[in-house]
């Protein structure tokens, strides 16, 4: 799945006025756009203008500890970034913060979210009830649903990226760190600023904010942002662009200030995207045509029924390095849950996607639809603070969000080759029944299946919507001290509530052909929308879940979680603190136990399975904290210097499992998952040289990382599992400017991991490659292991049947080789190959989920060894202007997709390269802007 860097050339002019001269500066905009292809605006406050540049590096301010303090005074490794520095590096949004911070990775997720990985830590788990491993806050409020991978930064005070677990102030899900955003709020005094963009792909954006003291009592500050783009590729298909943007962010924010004592803030953001933006990438497949034969065994004399007897041994995509020659090639869609059905109806005699391959520009795509991308958040935040004396403030932190987001697109981004038969394949799950070819052109007219969902197409079609809703209440209490003494502490706690209703669907026209057929043979009617014996055809346009023709996977989730925190600071000497923090957390989790009810007769969602209750719960219970000392000795060869060492335990929740759906899979998995635990030592020193012009942060760190959350996708649903691992690593970070103007910075990081003594079924490589073992698929297109004798006995019967779907006695044939029937040999090691039975088939054969891939010393996903973030800019003045170029270089070494460290997984290292040329006129309050984006024009997976 490609995460493309794509280039972003243009020139941006801009201005900053006051309301007086609005006019006369909105003509010298559209000169400006007028005269140049490249053009745009911005036009930034004065207060973020360069000018008179000092070479001291200036300190900036952030409340990593939830207290305003100098950042090389925070005994943590923390990141921070203001809106100017933002704007200088280009980074846009969440996902460039992986361009300017040690040991981050970022990558969009194949459903609706992202994993924002700080130092091997993050999000590869799959589940409604899952956390992410950073936390995103915004302005100290944690959010579970999030805009981080959509929106653009704009009227930010400051980004704060916190690296290690923050298991005390910031608490239950921060195991990896936590991303505080935190907005600019109003001043006393007036501002203005607006600033417009034009780039290649048509790409034009908008911002600006304006700041209204009422007063003395009361300010106002509203701000804004605005972003159209043409896409970055094209649906070849329809002529139309695909990976647009369009989107649009407003947020009003008022301050209140009564009193000396009290001071208050209301907050009311809202965001809103709409586009043809594409979920996830192109899929890189080697084709897999199936074993010429099983273990020596032949298929069939006869073709037709030797082609589908083939596509029942094959999953579609080889576990083959996406790098290789023919990477971009097409799945075998025998191999797919819609080939199958396909071939039950006689619909398809082979692969419809034969002799295809995939565009070997990454950003294009094959589709009949384009894809459709919505997201709405509205956030609101509520903050009082109350000095109970001069020495005690009181606060609390209040907020409500509303999140949406569904995601439409293709399944596969490319189109067949091959249509529907316009008479059925001889070989089909209905050729005993008379007239079967009949009802085939009665039902299918020249090989037509017309799905409510997908429309009328000859051929293979599907597409899978992903969608979410949520909405999220937490409050924050606390009390703070600031005694003269020497102890101080920090104590409070929240309460978050928070419900999400979840949706993971598959509409496909092979399985309507398939429901359309039965439902004609039992009831008349192939569009029936009853009860049983129907199988339920859904007549609207949009999966409502009420249909059986469709993959429809439901999660509805709720979550009340409650925390105490505390930190207690002890001034033991001038130069030594010492700081013990304590957090108590509780999660209560429930999920709504819903399986999936695809091709199962009846209308409607499907009950618990027999035995298991309508919810499914979890509830954890941890501690956490940390404990430490800073200490700032005298040095006589540095201007200031900070050392510190922390123990500090992290905390993750664990959740609730999918539901599994009936006869999917070969063994169910478990109903729950256990919650991460993480123990971090971490010692690191932040200094200040050479007259403060040179800052100089290093850290080291290793964590025991206890039972790491990771999914796989397995019988049509996700299963969560847990692995320990073990975390070691370095980071440096440092701002030199040697002479005034010239500024160099340099972000490293370092990391060694290694996964523990755990095995896990690699479901793209089920066998392991033991010739011994045959991978074959159950009645629903879901993948089994058994023995290759195994499977020699199951295709000579087929063989002798005549048909892979029916033979008297033992129906199915193929199609039961995955069915459990017994238990007899359930927990056998199948030939020593670490394959564990779930049972015995109808055919006598142990049966396996695949052999267990021994991951001991396996490196973490999405964890390079190496990041280096390398910036360097120079300012000079030229007249009134104050002009800066800057460059930015950045560097991932490769890393591994999966924790199964196969071929398939591996990533190649990648390089990117941004410029920005800055003019900053303070008398006419107008800045200029020219910038490339990726230079090089990198493509990278």
């Amino acid at each position: 799945m490609p995460t493309n860097l794509d280039p972003c050339a243009g020139l941006s002019l801009g201005a900053s006025f006051r309301a007086q001269v609005a006019v006369s500066r909105r003509k010298l905009l559209a000169a400006g756009v007028a005269a140049a292809a490249l053009a745009g605006v911005a036009l930034p406050a004065i207060a973020q203008t360069e000018s008179a540049p000092s070479n001291v590096i200036e300190e900036l301010v952030v409340t990593a500890q939830k207290k305003a303090e100098a950042l090389q005074d925070v005994p943590i490794a923390v990141s921070a970034f203001d809106q100017n520095a933002l704007e200088k590096s280009k980074i846009d949004g969440g996902p460039n913060l992986v361009l300017a911070v040690p040991n981050v990775n970022f990558a969009k997720s194949n459903f609706t979210g992202y994993n924002f990985q700080i130092r091997g830590i993050g999000s590869k788990l799959s589940a409604a009830s899952g956390d992410a491993g950073t936390g995103i806050h915004l302005n100290n409020v944690p959010l579970i649903a999030n805009n981080l991978f959509e929106a653009e930064f704009f009227d930010m005070e400051r980004v704060e990226v916190l690296r290690g677990p923050q298991g005390t102030l910031y608490g239950r899900n921060a195991t990896g760190g936590v991303v505080n955003l935190i907005t600019t709020k109003p001043k006393d005094v007036f501002e203005a600023n607006v600033r417009g963009e034009y780039g290649n792909y048509d790409s034009k954006k908008l911002s600006g904010m304006i700041n209204l003291p009422l007063g003395e009592l009361i300010a106002v500050r509203a701000a804004g942002f605005y972003l159209k783009r043409d896409g970055f590729g094209k649906n070849v298909v329809t002529n139309e662009g695909v990976d647009d943007r369009d989107l649009w962010n407003g947020r009003l924010t008022v301050s209140f200030l009564p009193t000396e004592r009290f001071r208050a803030w209301a907050l009311l953001d809202h965001f809103e995207e709409h586009d043809a933006r594409s979920r996830t990438g192109k899929q890189y497949c080697v084709k897999d045509p199936g074993p010429p034969n099983i273990g020596g065994t032949a298929y069939s004399a006869v073709p037709p029924v030797a082609q589908v007897q083939r596509g029942y041994f094959n999953q579609g995509c080889l576990p083959t390095s996406p790098y290789a020659p023919n990477g971009l090639g097409t799945l075998n869609s025998q191999g797919t849950v819609n080939g199958v059905f396909a071939s039950y109806v006689g619909l398809q005699t082979g692969d419809s996607y034969a002799g295809k391959t995939q565009s070997p520009n990454i950003r294009n795509i094959e589709s009949p639809f384009d894809p459709e991308y919505k997201s709405k958040t509205d956030t609101y935040e509520f903050n009082a603070e109350f000095d109970v004396t001069p020495a005690l403030k009181l606060s609390w932190l209040a907020s409500y969000s509303l999140f949406d987001q569904t995601n439409r697109q293709d399944f596969t981004r490319y189109t067949p080759t091959v249509p529907f038969n316009a008479t059925p394949n001889p070989v089909n799950v209905f050729a005993g029944v008379p007239g079967y070819a009949g009802l085939y052109s009665l039902a299918f007219p020249g090989g037509v299946v017309s799905d409510p969902q997908i429309g009328a197409f000859n051929y293979q079609a599907l597409y899978d919507v992903s969608d979410t809703h949520s909405d999220q209440w937490s409050h924050e209490v606390r009390l703070q001290s600031d005694f003269d003494g020497p102890i101080n502490f920090n104590i409070g706690g929240l309460y978050l509530k928070y419900s999400n209703s979840q949706i993971y669907g598959v509409a496909f026209n092979a399985s309507t052909a398939f429901a359309q057929i039965q439902n004609l043979l039992r009831t008349g009617n192939p569009n029936c929308f009853s009860a049983a014996p129907c199988v339920a055809v859904d007549p609207n346009p949009e999966m409502t879940g009420r249909g059986h023709n469709y993959l429809y996977l439901p999660q509805r989730y709720s979550l009340k979680s409650y925390a105490a925190f505390g930190e207690l600071y002890w001034q033991a000497t001038d130069t030594l603190k010492v700081t013990l923090g304590l957090r108590y957390t509780v999660d209560d989790k429930s999920v709504d136990n819903i399986p999936g009810a695809i091709q199962q007769p009846g209308i409607g969602l499907l009950g618990p399975l027999p035995g298991q209750p309508a919810v499914l719960r979890a509830k954890f219970k941890k501690p956490t904290g940390r404990f430490g000392f800073d200490w700032k000795p005298e040095l006589s060869f540095t201007n200031d210097t900070l050392i510190y060492a922390f123990y500090s335990r992290g905390y993750k929740a664990g959740g609730v499992n999918p539901p599994f759906s009936p006869g999917l899979g070969v063994q169910p998995h478990p109903a729950t998952f256990k919650p991460e635990l993480i123990d971090a030592y971490e010692v690191g020193t932040k200094n200040t040289l050479l007259d403060g012009t040179l800052q100089l942060n290093l850290t080291a760190f290793h964590y025991d990382y206890g039972a790491y959350q990771v999914a796989k996708i397995q019988s049509r649903t996700t299963i969560n599992e847990n692995i320990d691992a073990k975390v070691d690593g370095a980071e440096l970070e440092t701002i030199w400017q040697p002479l005034q103007g010239l500024r160099l910075n340099a972000a490293i990081g370092y990391l060694d991991t290694k996964l523990g003594n755990a095995g896990s079924v690699d479901v793209a490589n089920r066998t392991g490659g033991r010739s011994d073992l045959t991978l074959v698929k159950n009645s629903f297109g879901s993948n089994c292991v058994v023995t290759t004798t195994g499977a020699q006995t199951a295709l000579a019967a087929s063989n002798a049947a005549g048909n892979p779907f029916l033979i008297s006695g033992i129906p199915g044939v193929l199609k039961g080789v995955c069915d459990v029937t017994s238990a007899a040999g359930a927990g056998t090691n199948i030939n020593g190959s670490g394959a564990i039975a779930a049972g015995t088939n109808p055919f006598g054969s142990l049966i396996s989920d695949g052999v267990l891939v021994p991951l001991s010393g396996k490196e973490l996903p999405n964890a390079p060894h190496w990041t280096v973030s390398l910036g360097a800019q120079y300012t000079w003045v030229i007249g009134d202007w104050d002009t800066t170029l800057r460059g930015d270089y950045y560097h991932q070494t490769k890393t591994f997709a999966r924790i199964y460290n196969a071929p398939s997984d591996q990533i190649k290292g990648w390089d990117n390269v941004n410029l920005t040329l800055t003019l900053v006129n303070d008398g006419m309050g107008l800045e200029i802007v020219g910038f490339i984006k990726n230079v090089t024009n990198e493509k990278v997976i």
